[in-house]
This record gives C-alpha cells, structure tokens and sequence, in this order.
C-alpha cells in the first residue's frame, strides 16, 4: 500500500531557518567533493587510464538520474528523515523494508566518513618518511574524526559557517589545481588514447559505477530541511548546482592529471596519487597545493555527512530500528548518533582498505538509490515525475550495482565476501530491529 496522505505534516513544524542556499549547496558540495576526485583518481587510472574523464562524466551522468527521484520525493515529503523516511512513508505496511533500508544507509554514510578520513590521513602523512606507515594513516585518520565529531556537537550555525569557508576555499584551491595541471600538460589526449591498449565497455562502466560513491553527498541537502528556508526551491536548486560543480571538477581535475602526470606515478601511489606525483613537475609549492586542496576537501566531506548523516540516524532510532539513545538531542543536535557515527567511522578505518571501503560505499549507494527510484515510480503521479527519467534511473543504478559485484567477483573474491557479509549481518540486526518493534507495537 502506497502512502498518499499528510506528505506536507512536517513542514509544518517550527523550523529554525539558519541554513540557507550557500549552506546548502556547501554541505552538498562538501559530501561529494571530498574523497572524490582523490580516492577514486589512482584506482581509475590503473583500470582504464585515459578513459578515465570520461568514466567521471558517466559516473556524474549516473548521479544526475539517482538525484532526480531524492528531489521530487524531498520536495513532496519535505521531511529531514531522507532516504529512510521517504521509502517509509511511501510503503508504511513493511517495517522490514523501512528497517533494512535505514540500517545499508547508515552504514554507507559511515563508509564514506571512514574512505574521506582515510583520505585525510593519507595526504597529511604524504611529505613525511613515515608516508606508507599504515597505523599511522589511522591514528591521523581517528584524530580527524574526532575533531569534525567535536565541531558538529558544539553548533549547528558553527558547522554550517566553518563549511561554507571550507567548501569555498577548497574550490578555489582546485580551481588553481586544475588550471596549473592543464598548463603544465606532458602530452595529448588524442596520443594517449592511442597508447591505451584495449579498453573495454564494460571496464568504463565498472568504473563510473565505482565513482558513484564520490557524488553520494548531494542528499546530505535534504537531511536539512527542518534547518532550512524554502525547501521546495532550494532543495532542487542547491542538489542541481553541487552536481554540475562536482563533475565540472571532477573532469578538468582528472584530465590534468592524465595528462602531466605519467600512469605510473598515478599508479603507485593510489592512496595520494596527486601530491606524490606532482611534485616533479608542479614543484613544492604545487605539492602544498594539492595537499591542501585534499585537506580541505576530505575535512568538509567529513564534517557535512557527519551533520547530515547523523540527523538521519536519530529519525530512525526514534522510529525503534536503530538503539533508542541514538535518537536523543541536546539543543536539537543529535549527539549520541554523532558519536556512533565517528565511532564506527572509525572502526571501519581499523578493518577495512581504501579499495574496499570506496567500493562497498559504492554498492550501498547505488542499491539505496535504486530503491528511492522504485519509491518514486511507484507515487510518480504524485511527486509530478517523468516515468521515463525514473525508469532510467532505475535501470542504471542496477546495472551499476552489478558491474561492481561482478568486477570484485572475478578480480578480489574475498573482498567481495567481506561485502557480502557486511551486507549479511546488516540485514540480519536490520530484521531483527523491526521484528522487536512489530512485537512491541502489537502488544
């Protein structure tokens, strides 16, 4: 049974209207340019070098059709819950469904905080001796953390002024990156593609899916729309332009970088492909650069999904499918689920490597997207949608979940079991949450 009634109940609520579009578009922003262009950089290069721009591109192309169906359903429910909330609302008859779907959102925020401090680390650590010292990566990583966990308990007004000055100074800095890049070219595409060798299709696809994650950030909006002015407006108008943003950079960064620095380079040093590599040819000072520029991006990443993401959790809790304390606040911050988040954050950090955080964020997004697609087609008439678009998108972010899975099948099994365990035992704490609640609710 499809909800169709009482979508505008929350925008009736008292909201304390602090976060306005340049916040918003800050926070978006902030959650997709920050691991992004640096994580994913050095593990497409080794896939499909000079197809990777355009892998980018696609990837945008593919976030642009999940952003749609987050929209429309963000608008027409105006509720702070996201993801969660509107798959809820939409299917109110299973709690299993609203259970499972809040536990995989979760934790894909929590893997992308895990992949944007493990990020951090590693462009902090990058000048120094001790560059390829895991456990130091981590402790740097658990140290960044903590300190985005500090700065959103203290202020929701604080957050939001810190990451405008973040978000805005970091694309500065990769504008001068990219142009500085592009000056200093070693070669030509054309040239380039001629010495790829064979690239398939279908590697290409493999990539842009993997990249996906890299534009996750753009619901982070919506988690705000209780601090928000006009969500009808600006919610659309602040996803739409971080988008184009996000992939505008993303694609002059990665064309640069293919075309100044050697494969190899990008290659060997995956973890911080563009400060180790561009030292020779940018100098100290284009090092400090692109160091910065990572700084700067992965802490403005860490710091609006950790506002956003943590919002998301606390609706849930109170909803009975995440532990109760998560869902309590002091001065309207959520600082329990703040605190869990950073915590799990970082456990993941301890366990995980970059490659297998970066691609269960990936799948997780891409599955979540999917089903906000489902939701949308499914009260399209509704939320005023083109079946067309929705239908598409829907399509696209299962081929994509697939080609994922298929690549890890056939190159890392064992990191595809890690995945699939993880998935396992999310979907086993997820079923028994909303058992509980069902038998709560009936007695």
């Amino acid at each position: 049974m499809v909800q169709t009634a009482n979508h505008n109940n929350s925008s009736h609520r008292k909201r304390n209207r602090s976060l306005g579009v340049p916040e918003l578009i800050a926070i978006a922003l902030g959650g997709m340019v920050g691991g992004g262009i640096f994580t994913v950089l050095g593990i497409s290069v080794s896939m499909i070098g000079a197809y990777t721009p355009l892998a980018i591109i696609l990837g945008g192309v593919l976030a642009f059709l999940a952003a749609y169906s987050y929209i429309k359903l963000g608008v027409y429910y105006k509720d702070e819950g996201a993801t969660y909330s509107f798959y809820k609302r939409t299917f109110p008859e299973s709690s299993f469904s609203a259970s499972l779907i809040g536990w995989w959102v979760v934790f894909g925020y929590i893997s992308t905080l895990a992949l944007y401090s493990f990020t951090f680390a590693s462009y902090a650590i990058s000048g120094f001796a001790f560059a390829d010292s895991e456990w130091t990566r981590k402790i740097v990583a658990g140290a960044v953390i903590l300190t985005f966990t500090l700065i959103n308990v203290w202020s929701v007004k604080g957050m939001g002024k810190l990451e405008d000055l973040m978000v805005y100074s970091k694309l500065l800095i990769l504008a001068i990156i990219s142009l500085v890049l592009i000056k200093n070219t070693q070669t030509s595409l054309p040239t380039l593609l001629q010495n790829n060798g064979d690239t398939s299709l279908i590697s290409v696809l493999i990539v842009a899916s993997v990249t996906f994650v890299a534009y996750e950030g753009f619901q982070l909006v919506i988690n705000a729309t209780d601090e928000m002015e006009s969500p009808e407006k600006n919610i659309p108008k602040a996803i739409y332009s971080a988008l184009f943003l996000a992939i505008l950079i993303y694609f002059v960064i990665s064309l640069g970088a293919i075309l100044t620095i050697p494969f190899e380079e990008i290659e060997r040093n995956k973890e911080f492909a563009l400060a180790a590599s561009t030292g020779d040819i940018l100098g100290h000072w284009g090092t400090d650069l692109v160091i910065l520029g990572a700084l700067l991006a992965t802490s403005s990443a860490i710091s609006g999904t950790l506002f956003g993401a943590s919002r998301l959790m606390a609706v849930i809790a109170n909803d009975g499918y995440l532990p109760q304390f998560l869902g309590k606040r002091v001065n309207r911050i959520p600082v329990y689920a703040i605190v869990s988040m950073a915590t799990l954050a970082f456990l993941l950090v301890l366990a995980g490597s970059l490659e297998v955080i970066l691609e269960f964020g990936s799948v997780t997004f891409l599955l979540v997207s999917l089903l906000m697609a489902f939701a949308n087609f499914q009260i399209r008439e509704l939320t005023n949608s083109s079946t067309v678009i929705t239908v598409l998108a829907f399509i696209g972010l299962l081929l994509g979940a697939v080609l994922i899975l298929y690549y890890e099948f056939g190159r890392e099994p064992q990191q595809m079991l890690f995945i699939v365990g993880l998935y396992a035992l999310l979907t086993a704490a997820s079923w028994l949450y909303s058992r509980g609640r069902d038998t709560q609710i009936g007695n």
